[in-house]
């Protein structure tokens, strides 16, 4: 029996997310990205966009290294917050070449968010159920805001 997902798979699933929520991000006007909450207890869409880069960031590199550390990414206008989203893809796309299969099911404590154990795996998926999560948040902000996203299919 084949595996279901290979390295190479999960990381195109992960771009083709990725490449959603970029759109998503650039359909923000630039004033409702940092500002616009449909309510006081919601953040901004740049706020969510923010952490989704910064688990991808520390996810990423603790799985290729071992090393786990959590940094915030930050951005301050539309044009910081998209090259935010291309540097941490790239330093997605450089490390992934070193991340096989046994190292995506093998299990670790993190030290930032999850004190027990976790397979590799279970924080991609965790990670890719964040954004989109937090993408469909996006989509009702631009609603909200007028503003037909994008087709949620094409990616």
């Amino acid at each position: 029996m084949g595996e279901l997902l290979n390295p190479t798979q999960v990381l195109a699933l992960l771009e083709g997310n990725r490449r959603l929520t970029v759109r998503v991000t650039e359909a923000f006007p630039a004033e409702s990205l940092f500002t616009f909450k449909p309510t006081e207890a919601l953040r901004p869409f740049s706020d969510l966009v923010l952490e989704i880069l910064g688990i991808e960031k520390a996810y990423i590199h603790g799985i290729a290294t071992g090393e786990w550390v959590y940094q915030p990414v930050k951005a301050a206008t539309k044009e910081e917050l998209l090259a935010a989203c291309r540097e941490v893809r790239e330093l997605t796309r450089q490390a992934w070449a070193t991340i096989t299969a046994e190292r995506l099911l093998a299990s670790e404590v993190d030290n930032f968010f999850f004190k027990h154990p976790q397979a590799n795996m279970e924080r991609i998926w965790y990670a890719l159920e964040n954004e989109i999560h937090h993408r469909g948040q996006g989509y009702i902000y631009l609603r909200e805001l007028g503003i037909e996203p994008p087709p949620f299919w094409e990616r």
